[in-house]
């Protein structure tokens, strides 16, 4: 097991699922001490890596497409007191932060983890019900339906109808933006046969956020709602007969043979191995225990 502890956060690893726990830093964001410990599957991992600097490093994960619904809801447009997949180390620490680095990678190579897109989520999203005040509104979704509300800040075009609530079978999309310099963000449900590009200011399937401190907490209403949707794998090519993919442990996922059950690949995996031993990658015991493993296999 590897772990590290610092004031920004607990990051463990037990070779197959890490933990993620906020700290209790002040410059920890809300938004992740309001999501909690994070539990991230090996599988759902498309990579780690540590940058150095001078007073502090930072370790950051990146996570195969499509694995989480928060970062298919944000984009990728948190930023770093609210990424939850970003630790800061501090410098006396860089050799603990460089052992975690390199546990998860073996971890990543020896069980061959994949770094393509995901064809279902692998994190479940943030639990309902939640609701959320920030900008002109507030959110609330209780798993079936959004509830938008307005508030004394909201445009008139927009608060004269009342309330807003949307079934969770009439949204298509959602999309959380944060407010950019002189540019507003949104939390926008794309509705059907509703215009999509209204701005949030006066559409009302948006809340208008404006940069203040509770925005972020609406990429949790984004999430929750994105997890429940139709996952954007299904929006490709649809696959026919036994192509369809499965996750591991999935119904169906293993039907087709292996391609490490055939004998080349096996072969080529023991170069592989031979060549990350070689390199410094993987120690003598690391080394011996995977080439066994897949020895076993032949």
């Amino acid at each position: 097991m590897a772990e590290i502890i610092q004031k920004d956060g607990t990051w463990v690893f037990d070779g197959g699922t890490l933990r993620l726990t906020p700290g209790r830093d002040k410059n920890v964001g809300l938004l992740r001490r309001t999501l909690g410990e994070l539990t991230v599957p090996l599988q759902a991992l498309a990579g780690i890596s540590f940058e150095q600097g001078r007073k502090a490093g930072r370790l950051r994960l990146r996570l195969r497409e499509g694995a989480d619904p928060l970062l298919q809801a944000t984009g990728g447009r948190l930023t770093e007191p609210h990424d939850p997949y970003q630790l800061i180390v501090e410098s006396d620490r860089y050799g603990v932060a460089e052992y975690f680095t390199d546990e998860v990678r073996n971890a990543l190579l020896l069980d061959q983890v994949p770094s393509d897109p995901v064809p279902g989520y692998l994190l479940p999203g943030p639990s309902v019900p939640l609701s959320v005040a920030a900008g002109d509104g507030s959110a609330s979704f209780d798993g079936e339906q959004v509830r938008l509300e307005w508030n004394w800040k909201t445009e008139d075009a927009k608060s004269a109808a009342g309330a807003r609530v949307l079934a969770l079978a009439e949204i298509t999309a959602v999309d959380w933006q944060p407010a950019a310099g002189l540019e507003n963000g949104h939390l926008r449900f794309v509705v059907r046969h509703a215009p999509a590009k209204t701005p949030a200011k006066y559409d009302p399937n948006s809340v208008e956020l404006w940069g203040f401190k509770k925005d972020p907490l609406m990429a949790l209403v984004a999430a929750a709602v994105q997890a429940r949707l139709p996952h954007p794998s299904t929006s490709a090519p649809a696959l026919s007969g036994n192509d369809h993919p499965a996750l591991p442990g999935a119904p169906g996922a293993g039907t087709a043979p292996a391609r490490e059950d055939d004998h080349d690949a096996l072969l080529r995996r023991l170069r592989e191995l031979g060549e990350l031993h070689r390199a410094g990658v993987l120690t003598d015991e690391e080394f011996t225990r995977a080439k066994q493993a897949v020895l076993k296999r032949m």
